[in-house]
């Protein structure tokens, strides 16, 4: 099991008017579609803690309030193919319980079945972590999975 969890399951991303955002225990990438040919001295990128700016030559595409909090000095951007931002923002509070709704406070919020399948994705993805000699990649779950599924560690070992 060399590769990262997501990299075997897939993402779960919740489209927006200027590209996707998805989830991870630990992050959150937005990938925002820029014009072709974009240069990295066209993007103005803010990140910290609690607020996401971007702007491409001058125009605003995304700013705001995020959901929760960051560690802002982790938060990175890059260029992709000079025709994509992607935005890479760790989480303070990094467990399946921590399921972002909505990239920012009052916007992008991920309609309902598109939350749920990040929460099913969440939760599978702390199994993975707790039980590393498993593979959850093709698991499907049910039942209790809001706030990042049961809590098993109460039980005896």
């Amino acid at each position: 099991m060399s590769a990262p969890f997501e990299e075997r399951s897939g993402v779960v991303p919740c489209g927006t008017p200027w590209g996707q955002w998805y989830q991870t225990l630990e992050e959150v990438f937005i990938e925002v579609h820029v014009p072709p040919g974009t240069r990295a001295q066209d993007i103005q990128c803010g990140l910290q803690s609690r607020h996401v700016a971007l702007a491409v030559g001058g125009r605003e595409i995304l700013k705001g309030k995020l959901f929760d909090s960051t560690i802002a000095d982790e938060g990175t951007w890059t260029l992709e193919d000079r025709k994509m931002v992607r935005i890479v923002l760790t989480k303070t509070k990094r467990d399946a319980a921590n399921c972002w709704t909505s990239l920012l406070e009052s916007e992008y919020a991920a309609d309902p079945w598109v939350q749920d399948q990040m929460q099913r994705k969440l939760t599978l993805e702390r199994f993975q972590k707790e039980n590393p000699g498993f593979d959850f990649s093709g698991a499907e779950i049910s039942g209790n999975y809001t706030k990042g599924g049961p809590d098993f560690s109460n039980l005896e070992k």
